[in-house]
């Protein structure tokens, strides 16, 4: 069997060792990358005359030819072939001779992976805010068509004070913009070009990192070639951006499971984001929903089980690496998968704007509303939660209504009374950001304002 590294052993790797540390199977989703990647190593390698433009030509023919088959499905790959950097290099010096053997010419697979993967988690981020900004839009819509409709705001799972539905639709929108900020700052951070470190230490060869960073996109070339192998700091921070979106659509699932059930009956799926079931015939399950909460937990998982791996290593490159991909991938494909559906439920769920208002209008909601009248009146705002206090413990203990106790005491009385009466405590929000009818018109434009400025970011 012919390795990569076969001038140094004697014997053929044992099957067992092949079958323990073999890649492949998951990392040929870098092909893409690692052809790029060594494209530019190629015409690197020209520009400073380690390749004639005759070799060169032949190299990147092959490339090319290489990257129609894995389109194609045709290449074929061996047993010997550990991981799709071996892939690629192999078939090249099948198709080029000895020019492809020239290939890896002032280049190891350390530096090779580093910048497959880090072209790979740039390109991903982007489309992951893409999606998070497309989630963002629909929260955008609905809360607009949601107009003056209200509910109740909880806290503690327990009924505090009216809100307006579309505040509460974009205090979720607001958490997935700063999710955005978050996977900008991440792919500011990785746009490095690791190529040209080598093994650990760079080369003796006048190489030009500059050159490959330019071709391939890159912002920056690496500064310290030790680092450059073994930093997959980029690697933790993108699986923490997506195990924190993954929170927040957990929440936002959680909220739908719950206003979706018979019990509170705020909202209904559309039939095409619910699933029935195979035993109960009346039944519609909120699935998106619930798995949104279950796909945080595996996230956090993939974050988690990388710091293990990385806490422990020394500089430079280990082979230990090797874990950093499967939870990176996984990743982004379960929080893009996740951010699609719920863009789809959320554009489809009906809400019914009647048994939200009937939750958010008893009167004990407006409590508040209650003390901060009298301290508008001059009284300590401890004391007047006090006297508030009071009434609506005797109202609880069934004396009368919270209304008949508030006109029946001297300090309040009927204008008071006013303000429990259904649909006025939630206008009373005027401060800035607040869930009331006059906050909400700005906050919709700087909402809207973030998004056109975040969609510009991203393409």
């Amino acid at each position: 069997m012919t390795t990569l590294w076969h001038g140094r052993f004697a014997d053929d790797p044992a099957e067992e060792l092949m079958a323990y540390t073999a890649s492949i199977g998951f990392d040929e989703r870098l092909a893409a990358d690692d052809i790029a990647g060594s494209r530019a190593h190629v015409k690197m390698l020209a520009q400073v005359g380690l390749l004639s433009d005759s070799e060169a030509d032949q190299v990147l023919a092959a490339l090319e030819q290489i990257e129609a088959e894995l389109a194609a499905g045709v290449l074929v790959f061996e047993s010997s072939d550990e991981d799709i950097h071996t892939v690629v290099e192999r078939r090249v010096t099948e198709l080029a001779g000895v020019a492809g053997a020239k290939l890896h010419t002032g280049r190891s697979r350390n530096d090779q992976i580093a910048t497959a993967l880090r072209l790979f988690a740039k390109r991903e981020l982007a489309v992951i805010a893409a999606d998070v900004l497309s989630l963002q839009e629909v929260l955008l819509e609905r809360a607009i068509q949601a107009g003056d409709s209200y509910l109740p705001g909880y806290t503690h799972l327990q009924r505090a004070q009216p809100v307006l539905l579309a505040h509460h639709l974009l205090a979720h929108g607001w958490a997935l913009a700063r999710d955005v900020q978050r996977l900008g700052d991440a792919r500011a951070r990785l746009d490095t070009s690791p190529l040209g470190a080598g093994a650990l230490a760079g080369s003796s060869l006048p190489l030009n990192p500059e050159a490959t960073a330019l071709e391939l996109g890159f912002g920056g070339v690496f500064e310290n070639s030790m680092d450059a192998v073994s930093d997959r700091d980029f690697v933790a921070e993108s699986l923490f951006v997506l195990a924190l979106i993954g929170i927040h659509l957990s929440r936002l699932g959680e909220e739908i499971v719950w206003w979706t059930s018979e019990e509170v009956a705020f909202a209904s799926l559309d039939d095409a984001y619910a699933t029935g079931s195979s035993m109960l015939p009346q039944k519609k399950n909120p699935d998106i929903a619930e798995l949104a909460r279950a796909k945080a937990g595996r996230l956090i998982g993939n974050l988690t089980g990388l710091l293990a791996t990385l806490k422990g290593l020394p500089l430079a490159y280990n082979r230990d690496l090797q874990e950093d991909k499967e939870p990176l991938f996984d990743s982004v494909d379960q929080v893009r998968l996740g951010l699609r559906a719920i863009v789809g439920l959320m554009s489809t769920i009906t809400f019914d704007v009647q048994a939200m208002a009937a939750a958010a209008d008893a009167p004990s909601l407006a409590a508040i509303d209650l003390v901060e009248w009298l301290v508008a009146d001059g009284m300590a705002f401890r004391d007047a939660h006090g006297v508030v206090g009071e009434l609506v413990r005797r109202s609880l203990d069934g004396e009368a209504s919270l209304v008949d106790l508030v006109r029946a005491d001297l300090r309040l009385g009927n204008q008071a009374a006013e303000l429990l009466n259904p649909g006025v405590a939630v206008g009373r929000r005027s401060t800035q950001g607040g869930a009331g009818t006059v906050p909400l018109d700005a906050q919709l434009e700087h909402f809207r304002a973030a998004l056109v400025e975040d969609r510009a970011r991203f393409g």
